[in-house]
């Protein structure tokens, strides 16, 4: 029997697939030579032909046509040509393509030309007759310029890519069925190297478009941050692997849980929780004995982080209170309503029908400003100090509730406090 299909293994998988293909060879990059005399034309083709891949145009038209259907990286256009002029043709290709590096050659020069290349962001203006050597130092490191720049927002892309992959839900899912603190853990430590990474990556996207040309200190600047970006890419790969052998070892089983047995366990948690400090601390059972459909120790999980959430809400001494109660209709899910004091989540994916258990958190704190409840539930979201939290804690709370195909209703008012009431889908208590 083949064992069942782990999306944060999926996930990681792909990780490791996107570092393996980042040092991949450089490619020739492609150059556009636009002449409408002949002689010029064949001469450029013969100088690159052998190091990039060229198209050629002997008019305006067929340059734009070529630039709408092929990546092109650099092009060298003439400035007085028959039809559209060099500058007319450089102008439409920059709608085109926007990062195209542009290199102007005239026999012809005036300062109204050089103008409008210069405005047109021409990196380079070269007189006819032109020598050997200038025109590949100019076509060498105008592709230069444009291969890294190219290299850098794909390397960015990637790195968005999977910080995107490892929130969306089938990661949320499996991390759901997790325990303990395993989940803040892969999260956080993943999150580290990641953001690391996507900063040198915005560093050296600026670093390029800040300068025309790169200096011999600016590539040494851009192989050491890449040196960099592997490294914490490499922490990343290490990472996952230490984690997926933590998830082996645990059951996905979803099981059934005694809810007054899991109010006691979690008393005990709470009673020695640094947070409760001098705040003043209630659990009251349910008046009868009932089971829910969710793993036990993803209940407490889920009901102690709003509890530390609603110790931490303010420093001044305030009450939190655990309830609940057993509700033996379906929720009229019209009367909740989405503004500036309430939140209702996962009505989607949650299991409208009895019998269904009602948990509830509730603080005396200064409540959730209206234009913070839309973001408590993102991720590393969070208006505490760097000290005090992540801001993961309501995002695995989400994550838990819709794996119980449960809902979560969140009611505040300022200067009262705050309630997130879940709701679970009941079973009865097997003893």
């Amino acid at each position: 029997m083949s064992a069942p299909v782990n999306p944060l293994a999926e996930a990681t998988k792909a990780l490791s697939e996107i570092i393996a293909s980042t040092p991949a060879a450089k490619r020739r990059g492609t150059l556009l030579i636009v002449d409408d005399e002949e002689g010029p034309r064949m001469s450029l083709k013969l100088i690159f032909k052998e190091q990039y891949d060229l198209l050629l145009a002997d008019d305006g038209p067929t340059a734009i046509e070529l630039a709408q259907n092929n990546d092109i990286d650099v092009a060298i256009l003439d400035i007085r040509m028959a039809g559209m002029s060099g500058i007319e043709v450089l102008e439409r290709l920059r709608f085109v393509r926007p990062n195209i590096e542009a290199i102007m050659i005239t026999a012809f020069e005036t300062t109204d030309t050089m103008r409008q290349a210069l405005r047109l962001r021409a990196c380079d203006y070269i007189n006819k007759p032109f020598d050997l050597a200038t025109i590949r130092s100019a076509v060498s490191q105008a592709m230069q310029r444009r291969v890294l720049e190219s290299e850098i927002h794909n390397s960015a892309e990637k790195v968005h890519e999977l910080l995107t992959e490892l929130q969306n839900q089938r990661v949320e899912e499996q991390i759901a069925h997790t325990r303990g603190d395993i989940y803040a853990s892969i999260i956080h430590d993943i999150n580290g190297p990641l953001s690391v990474s996507f900063g040198f990556v915005q560093l050296l996207n600026q670093k390029i478009n800040q300068k025309p040309k790169l200096e011999v200190q600016d590539l040494e600047f851009i192989k050491e941050r890449l040196v960099s970006v592997e490294r914490q890419m490499s922490n990343c790969i290490e990472i996952q692997r230490r984690y997926l052998g933590f998830l082996r070892q645990q059951s996905s089983d979803t099981a059934v849980a005694g809810v007054n047995q899991l109010l006691h366990d979690l008393e005990q948690l709470v009673r020695v929780h640094p947070s409760l400090q001098e705040n003043e601390f209630r659990i009251t059972p349910l008046a009868g004995e009932i089971a829910v459909k969710a793993n036990g120790t993803d209940l407490i999980q889920i009901l102690l982080n709003l509890t530390v959430n609603a110790f931490q809400c303010t420093p001044a001494p305030h009450r939190v209170e655990i309830g609940g109660e057993v509700i033996g209709t379906p929720l009229d899910l019209a009367q909740f309503k989405d503004g500036p004091n309430d939140r209702l989540l996962n009505v989607e994916s949650m299991s409208n029908t009895v019998p269904l258990v009602k948990l509830w958190v509730r603080d005396t704190g200064p409540g959730i400003p209206a234009v913070v409840l839309p973001k408590i539930f993102d991720p590393y979201f969070t208006t505490k100090g760097p000290r005090q939290g992540t801001g993961l804690g309501l995002n695995i709370v989400q994550r838990l509730i819709k794996a119980a195909n449960g809902a979560l209703h969140v009611h505040t008012v300022a200067d009262e406090g705050t309630t997130f009431t879940v709701y679970l889908p009941g079973a009865q208590l097997v003893k």
